[in-house]
């Protein structure tokens, strides 16, 4: 039987497949990570089912969120695959769907309305364009390149992702908001949110300015990061239409079941519905 192992060369050649399969960066990186969690733990022992499981219940004990664990085991799961070594891998955990979002990462639209202002109020206003550039599209932070001067001045945007291409529109205050901005900035063409270089800005640098504006905005830091303007747009738009299945063509999900978790009601709601029921004498 063949001893395998998880090696240097085979990281490698497992980044260029992912990168041939036009995965994104984002998930290339996350995958890679695991995966080297995973090579490490294991300090040069082979890998076996028994390890894979091991290592599973390892990740458990640490107090790893149940959600987390899974997000490893996919990427390894995906790994293993591509290696041709599927009998070492293992089932990932049994979630039940959740009720309802947990409160300390709940951002409701005053909140998110209070950034923004604060981060205009603050001079800072590539952070607070691009907070309502996320949101009120319902974009990924990862699609916000194509977010151009001539997407702009069309009112929308081609969105080319994950091997899918989706058309989004653009709010036309939010495009005349752009169009300024981009103007300000002497941006004739392209990208509109640049660094001082001149290049794309990045996921962290992202982050950094969103969390930059959190103590003085009154919002806690736990709520504020980007995926959580794509959520809050997927409740306002819901609420607003009704129709799942058009909030998934608009979010680009290729299964409902995935959009359905963006409308999970919060803890508040939860409480209320139960009250509503009159059950208790």
């Amino acid at each position: 039987m063949e001893t395998r192992y998880i090696t240097r060369k085979s990281m490698e050649a497992f980044a260029a497949q992912l990168t041939e399969e036009e995965r994104s960066r984002a998930t290339i990186e996350k995958y890679l990570r695991d995966v080297g969690q995973f090579a490490r733990w294991l300090m040069g022992r082979p890998v076996t089912k028994r390890a894979v499981a091991a290592w599973k219940e390892a990740l458990l004990a640490q107090g790893c969120a149940c959600a987390t664990v899974n997000g490893k085991l996919t990427a390894l799961d995906r790994f293993l695959c591509w290696r041709g070594w599927n009998e070492c891998r293992v089932k990932r955990l049994k979630l039940q769907r959740k009720l309802f979002r947990e409160p300390e990462r709940e951002l409701s639209q005053t909140e998110y309305e209070r950034l923004v202002e604060t981060a205009f109020a603050r001079g800072a206003s590539r952070t607070g364009i691009l907070m309502e550039t996320l949101c009120a599209t319902g974009i990924r932070v990862s699609e916000l390149k194509f977010i151009t001067v001539e997407a702009a001045r069309q009112g929308k945007a081609e969105i080319s992702l994950k091997g899918k291409i989706r058309t989004i529109l653009i709010p036309g205050k939010l495009c005349r908001k752009l169009s300024k901005y981009a103007q300000k900035q002497k941006i004739a063409s392209g990208e509109i949110f640049l660094t001082k270089s001149g290049k794309g800005m990045t996921r962290q640098q992202i982050w950094a300015e969103m969390k930059a504006v959190c103590r003085a905005a009154g919002v806690e830091r736990s709520k504020v990061f980007p995926h959580n303007l794509r959520h809050l747009f997927a409740r306002a738009f819901y609420k607003a239409c009704r129709d799942v299945a058009r909030l998934a063509d608009v979010l680009g999900h290729s299964s409902i079941e995935t959009t359905r978790i963006y409308l999970i009601s919060t803890g508040a709601e939860h409480a209320k519905t139960l009250n509503q029921l009159r059950l208790v004498t």
